[in-house]
């Protein structure tokens, strides 16, 4: 039995490595848009779900991880990923100098099928951002591929003022959740 994180995201393989967990990648292929949840940590949890059990299917003897990361502005709206560089140009106009909520949500899903999700929720602090900041932080594209527009790793540093909650999380895979589940089902870190 092996796990697999059903997932492509190079940060997240990172956060596991971090902690010495063996895993394989092997990325879902759900379509995010036909997920009908409303509610951000609700749909990051459902997301998470949804692509461990994609997974899961081609794997039935192997441990599944999926994750989802969902950023909800301080206005309610929900941030997923930019369809291109004028949302992602709207979607960190919007959360300059102010508070978004990170949902970070993943699902374990053992061999014999039992299921155990959890969400980590941060809040993340902007710095208030000049257009300057913003045109170069497009440019580069460290936007791609990003809930939010936005990374907590590397460069994404500099945009965030303060945090309250798991960095981890924020980055796309609540290490310390992903701990309480694994030995919630009776697995061990080593």
């Amino acid at each position: 039995m092996a796990l697999i994180l059903a997932s492509a995201s190079p940060q997240r393989k990172t956060l596991l490595r971090g902690i010495g967990v063996s895993f394989q990648a092997i990325p879902s292929s759900i379509d995010e848009n036909a997920c009908d949840e409303k509610d951000p940590g609700k749909r990051a949890e459902t997301l998470a779900l949804l692509k461990a059990r994609d997974v899961k299917t081609s794997h039935p003897n192997d441990w599944i991880l999926g994750c989802d990361t969902l950023v909800e502005a301080h206005d309610g709206s929900v941030l997923e990923k930019p369809a291109d560089a004028a949302d992602a140009r709207r979607m960190i106009a919007l959360q300059s100098g102010k508070t978004s909520k990170v949902h970070s949500a993943i699902a374990l899903i053992a061999p014999a099928g039992k299921e155990y999700v959890g969400l980590s929720t941060s809040h993340v602090r902007f710095a208030t951002l000049d257009t300057k900041t913003i045109d170069a932080w497009i440019e580069q594209g460290f936007w791609e591929d990003r809930s939010g527009a936005f990374q907590i790793d590397g460069p994404g540093q500099l945009l965030i003022e303060h945090l309250e909650g798991d960095w981890t999380g924020v980055v796309g895979l609540p290490v310390f959740l992903f701990g309480q589940l694994y030995r919630k089902a009776g697995l061990a870190i080593t």
